[in-house]
């Protein structure tokens, strides 16, 4: 997901959700306890970004993840607002109070690090503890127990890299007994790619503890007069690799461990488009599935453009459509 005007960038895209490292049997076909089923992304500091109890309240939405936490240069292992100097973590109040706002109408939120531009904590730290201290003090400010690591772009297939960050996954598990971990990957037409379907491979073989696997069901070049089934077969297709991947999951605990995630109106492939109604095909597919998490890219887009942007402007979704249309039926995922 892009960070900037957009959200996820021309990565052939996908979403997955997997389940816990190591023995995920019959019992694991329930989601993990805690899980927010129905979470939209929101940039609270970028692509003006709009009052966030304002938006629960009109959209009944009560749900968040706030991206992206990264490191301001490749030699500053500093958790910071979209990798800016001067939006570090440590000293943020705009952020919390945000965040606040979300736990006093009754929501949770968790707070996605990487996507498509800047720099990922594992590039910029030195070593997995170094790491897991990074992502700690982001836990810790905005008291959280759910993270969601958005691995895109340069970041998928560097295994140096890939490997501390499960490293310190493990490390965060052995500290925050209730954390839940995400792991965000980009699809293809067929699924995965072979980048993404390793890192898959990687986290299991080191016994990192992935809760669910999440899928960008959008920007693999999807046809715009059919995206619902598009994105449905894309799905699928992911499904069939969850399952070689993990054969101990059976088909309603590979279907409880992924998420899919969506993007509204036009994105930043020419060639799709998702409508309100193509959100509905697809909370009909997440419900009779019984899928873990159903969410998009992104709360900032929910709004009719004002003003001339680009194809994917961030802060809006270049169609027709009334406030918050696509949350409220993101919503009724929850």
């Amino acid at each position: 997901m892009t960070r900037k005007p957009i959200r996820w960038a021309a990565l052939a895209a996908g979403l997955l959700m997997l389940p816990i490292a190591g023995a995920l049997t019959g019992q694991a076909a329930q989601a993990a306890p805690g899980d927010l089923k129905a979470a939209p992304y929101y940039m609270p500091l970028d692509n003006n970004p709009q009052d966030i109890a304002e938006a629960i309240q009109s959209s009944g939405q009560k749900d968040y993840i706030f991206a992206f936490a990264l490191a301001p240069s490749t030699d500053s292992c500093t958790p910071t607002w979209d990798g800016k100097p001067g939006q570090e973590v440590a000293t943020d109040t705009a952020v919390k109070a945000k965040a606040d706002a979300v736990r006093a109408a009754g929501g949770n939120l968790s707070v996605s690090f990487g996507g498509y531009n800047g720099i990922e904590l594992a590039a910029a730290c030195a070593d997995a503890t170094a790491l897991a201290d990074a992502y700690q003090q982001v836990i810790d400010k905005y008291e959280l127990n759910h993270i969601d690591l958005d691995i895109e772009g340069d970041d998928l297939g560097d295994v140096p890299n890939e490997t501390k960050r499960f490293e310190a996954i493990k490390i965060l598990k052995e500290r925050n007994a209730d954390l839940h971990v995400t792991l965000t990957l980009p699809m293809t037409t067929v699924g995965l790619n072979e980048a993404g379907k390793a890192e898959i491979q990687r986290a299991k073989d080191m016994g990192a503890e992935i809760d669910l696997f999440k899928i960008m069901d959008f920007d693999y070049g999807g046809p715009g007069q059919d995206m619902a089934n598009s994105a449905i077969s894309v799905a699928e297709a992911f499904h069939q690799q969850l399952r070689q991947i993990h054969p101990e999951f059976d088909d309603a605990a590979a279907y409880a461990r992924t998420g899919v995630i969506l993007m509204n109106g036009h994105t930043d492939q020419p060639s799709e488009l998702f409508t309100p109604d193509t959100f509905r095909a697809l909370l009909d597919y997440a419900k009779q599935k019984q899928i873990g998490r159903l969410s998009y890219w992104a709360l900032n887009r929910d709004r009719v453009c004002t003003e001339p942007g680009g194809w994917a402007d961030g802060k809006c979704s270049s169609v027709e459509q009334q406030p918050y249309e696509f949350t409220k039926i993101i919503a009724e995922f929850q």
